[in-house]
């Protein structure tokens, strides 16, 4: 799986990227037909503390999955938006469950 890390208006620093490198690996697992994750880390401009956002695009076959996270730390965001990564990946495996009527989906039953 490809990872794209991108930090419009600041740059971060190389603990960070290990984190999210290690944390959106975690979803590589999950879905064998992954071709891709794209991570946007933003600084949003407002008075509250919650202004790190956490945007990730999962890249697969068909309609790509999107989320969104904001909280106080980049760290946070990230956990929080591939939580939701990881209820849509679920959701999408057991619609195709249901489809084809089988237990395990991998590329060959498809």
């Amino acid at each position: 799986m490809k990872i794209d890390i991108q930090s419009p208006g600041f740059t971060p620093k190389q603990g960070l990227l290990n984190f999210v490198h290690k944390e959106v690996g975690k979803v590589d697992g999950l879905y064998e037909e992954i071709i891709s994750l794209e991570v946007c880390l933003s600084l949003d401009n407002s008075s509250t503390n919650e202004n790190k956002n956490c945007r990730l695009r999962l890249v697969i076959p068909g309609n790509d999955l999107l989320s969104f996270a904001e909280s106080e730390t980049f760290e946070e965001a990230t956990k929080l938006s591939i939580d939701i990564l990881k209820r849509q990946i679920e959701k999408i495996k057991t619609k195709r469950r249901r489809r084809y009527g089988i237990k395990s989906i991998n590329r060959d039953t498809l």
